[in-house]
């Protein structure tokens, strides 16, 4: 896959394991490279091998195998590794929690407390750059399971992201697009701007490419787990009721789409 530039950082996109993402960003000028999350140590390796960088951080956003896994094999002298403080993390040298700033290369990441997929998880975004990493929090056109949190936390952490400029660009860690698709059409099919989306993605894959990065600001306008508040058309179709406060609809969608068979 090719590699997206910007004033200070390149960020590396790979494919690992199944349908995972790997990503390496390198700071040319400071010669820092960071791993965001380890799912497979072979294809880091590859990649770092390929572009001649040298790995000196691990920035991990959850616990997960699949998020953590290559972490000690990866982990060399001079290699750091970070990630939520509150999770066991293989091979942690540095906890961080919602509100801390690190500074990597020649910039700084915000984090941000994005919990709910798992109680701690982080998502690491760089301003300067408008780029977020975001792990299993959010993903184009959907979100993760909610294996430890509770709807309203969850809700509360879609918001931060949320918050963040419409013109951030959202790398998420999973290729789950075309499948999350098929389900916000179920409960938004009134929404244009998803059904032209839903059309780019099916020509997206079909070319063998990538859906992974996306962009905030579409995704505020066609991810159904950002419009819990903003779309009347996806409460009726999940049987809201008025009493309901914008974490129990997003919860709603949450319990919708892990029963979700289209």
């Amino acid at each position: 896959m090719p590699s997206l530039s910007d004033n200070v950082l390149t960020v590396a996109q790979f494919p690992c394991l199944s349908d995972n993402y790997g990503f390496l960003i390198h700071c040319e000028s400071t010669g820092q490279t960071a791993a965001i999350d380890t799912p497979e140590a072979s294809a880091y390796k590859n990649e770092l091998k390929r572009r001649g960088w040298k790995l000196t951080h691990i920035f991990n956003t959850h616990h997960h195998l699949d998020h953590t896994g290559g972490n000690l094999e990866l982990k060399s002298d001079g290699v750091l590794v970070y990630g939520p403080s509150s999770e066991k993390i293989p091979g942690m040298d540095v906890g961080l929690k919602g509100g801390d700033e690190i500074e990597f290369g020649g910039t700084k990441a915000h984090i941000i407390d994005v919990g709910g997929h798992t109680l701690g998880h982080l998502s690491y975004h760089f301003p300067k750059e408008n780029i977020a990493f975001v792990g299993d929090s959010l993903f184009a056109l959907g979100c993760g399971k909610m294996f430890e949190g509770s709807p309203s936390q969850f809700w509360e952490s879609l918001k931060r992201l949320r918050e963040l400029p419409d013109d951030t660009t959202i790398y998420c860690a999973h290729e789950y697009t075309s499948s999350n698709a098929k389900f916000a059409l179920a409960i938004e099919p009134g929404n244009s701007a998803l059904v032209s989306r839903a059309e780019e993605i099916k020509a997206t894959r079909e070319r063998g490419e990538p859906t992974v990065p996306s962009n905030l600001g579409v995704e505020k306008q066609t991810n159904p787990f950002l419009r819990c508040d903003m779309s009347a058309e996806i409460r009726q179709n999940i049987g809201v009721k008025i009493s309901d406060s914008d974490a129990d609809v997003f919860g709603r969608i949450r319990k919708a789409k892990d029963k979700f068979r289209g």
